[in-house]
């Protein structure tokens, strides 16, 4: 018959854990080799064959600066739109008010 474990020992035995794990973790981490730049995975592409950055980026801005004046235009359409429809309700309410007196 095996002996309980006294209630005391519990808390040391969780104490204990709390404190292993992240030190197991830590001296994996250390113990690993970080990976290099020239260690990548994959096949490198020539530099002469791969867009630079800068044109990437210019691409990226031009398709921003075309969906933000979409966006505009759309913007503007509607204000328009919201604008003849409230001239539109004030115009009638007018003729409407003016008909009855």
């Amino acid at each position: 018959r095996e002996a309980p474990i006294p209630k005391m020992l519990a808390p040391c035995f969780l104490r204990r854990a709390v404190l292993t794990v992240p030190l197991v973790f830590v001296v994996a981490l250390l113990v690993t080799e970080p990976v290099r730049a020239d260690q990548e995975a994959g096949t490198a592409i020539p530099a002469e064959s791969r867009p630079c950055v800068d044109c990437h980026a210019f691409e990226f801005m031009q398709r921003a600066l075309q969906d933000l004046k979409k966006t505009a235009y759309n913007l503007d359409t509607r204000t328009e739109t919201l604008l003849l429809q409230v001239e539109k309700r004030n115009l009638c309410d007018c003729v409407a008010a003016s008909l009855l007196n």
